[in-house]
């Protein structure tokens, strides 16, 4: 059975914003600092550079083959089954992941001491529910996340940028090469957030024209935004911004405005829930077009008759998210989910390569920059989080080695 199409172009924005807004404008800023220190703008133009690369070959990809799966499907049609396996294995465990970390950046804004794992828990079990009852549900939540999300940051920014800090932010440690690429690989992360556009591709309206445009209008609204509160974050905290769980709360305070990190707290949360709806949508289109070819148990290729969505495999990703949530740390699973997107969108960039004649939307060398631009960040994240990353990935690897071999052995 086909999912349906009842995406327009502004659900799919809005679902690419959800995704991205959230998924690191709250939570990246500590790490990425303390990776690239003064270097942190410099930082943040390479991954936005390379995301812009990977969106439009995602987006020239997509216009070709409107189904679900994203990379996953495009590369299997491009390129082969075993790239296509690579990239969807690859895009699966990284976006658990990030699934993990938005689930604890929620809890980090909203739950009291104490309680973060707990709260993080049933955020994770709620927005599973939501999935499960149907894409228009969830389209419509994802905007109302959304313009909570951009409200709060507005704020942020109108009050960075209007207001004198308490204390003169601390000096930024000077940055080096190594440090500034590993803060790119990890603001990558915040940036992923377009390919839950193209995994939908089957419940979207139009998709050669909704999907390209979808994805190209989500990305440029998150660079800007992006932008003006790093700017904010230096200006205000500088170094400090590394050690705080909060920082765009800290700014306000800093600020003299300690009032409204309510307000930040609400957005954060906000911003966090939607970015981990969009994720649990996005792995489970991807899990339901692997399991359509068997690269995973088939028992997840079916679609509920009555809300037409994959809830077997929507049911299984919300119960791993929360296994992860109750014994992972934030930083780690940043680390883990940049692994497992880069490589995703190496593939992505090898399979919009090979396009060629009316399907070819963008310039080759686009596509060549991002790859190598996958290539160059993913050396530079820390080594657990790629050692990690590497061997689950060749776990999967094995997997479908046996799993061919039994089928072999049965013919």
């Amino acid at each position: 059975m086909p999912l349906v199409r009842r995406l327009g172009l502004r659900d799919a924005v809005a679902i690419g914003l959800g995704s991205m807004i959230g998924a690191g404008v709250f939570s990246v800023w500590g790490p990425a600092l303390g990776a690239a220190g003064s270097g942190l703008l410099a930082a943040l133009a390479i991954a936005a550079a390379v995301a812009y690369c990977n969106a439009t070959a995602s987006a020239q990809l997509a216009a070709v083959h409107p189904v679900a799966g994203g990379t996953y499907a495009y590369a299997r049609a491009e390129i082969g089954p075993w790239w296509g396996f690579v990239a969807g294995w690859c895009f699966v465990v990284g976006k658990i992941a990030s699934c993990a970390a938005m689930a604890m950046t929620f809890a980090a804004y909203a739950a009291p001491p104490g309680w973060e794992r707990p709260v993080a828990v049933l955020a994770v079990a709620a927005l599973g529910a939501v999935n499960c009852i149907g894409i228009t549900r969830t389209a419509g939540l994802t905007r109302l996340l959304v313009a909570v999300s951009l409200t709060g940051l507005a704020v942020v920014v109108a009050v960075g940028f209007s207001s004198a800090p308490s204390a003169a932010p601390s000096a930024l440690p000077d940055s080096t090469a190594y440090g500034v690429l590993q803060a790119a690989g990890l603001l990558f992360f915040a940036f992923a957030g377009y390919a839950r556009i193209a995994t939908m591709g089957e419940e979207v309206s139009d998709p050669a024209r909704t999907i390209p445009r979808a994805i190209v209008l989500a990305l440029a609204v998150v660079v800007a935004v992006y932008a003006l509160v790093a700017v904010v974050v230096l200006l205000t905290l500088g170094i400090d911004a590394a050690a705080t769980r909060a920082p765009l709360a800290e700014v306000l305070t800093r600020a003299g405005w300690p009032a409204l990190a309510p307000v930040v707290r609400v957005a954060a949360a906000a911003a966090s829930l939607g970015a981990l709806l969009a994720l649990l949508t996005g792995i489970g289109r991807t899990t339901l077009a692997m399991a359509r070819e068997a690269d995973l148990p088939t028992f997840f290729a079916r679609i509920d008759d009555r809300f037409h969505v994959p809830r077997r495999a929507e049911i299984a990703i919300t119960l791993v998210v929360i296994g992860i949530v109750a014994a992972a740390d934030l930083r780690g699973a940043i680390g883990f989910s940049s692994f497992g997107v880069l490589l995703y969108y190496l593939i992505a960039n090898a399979a919009a390569f090979r396009q060629s004649g009316p399907a070819r939307r963008y310039p080759r060398a686009l596509q060549v920059v991002g790859a190598l631009g996958c290539l160059l960040l993913v050396t530079t994240l820390p080594v657990v989080a790629s050692a990690v990353g590497l061997g689950v990935v060749l776990l999967g690897v094995g997997y479908r080695m046996l799993r061919l071999r039994v089928r072999r052995g049965r013919a």
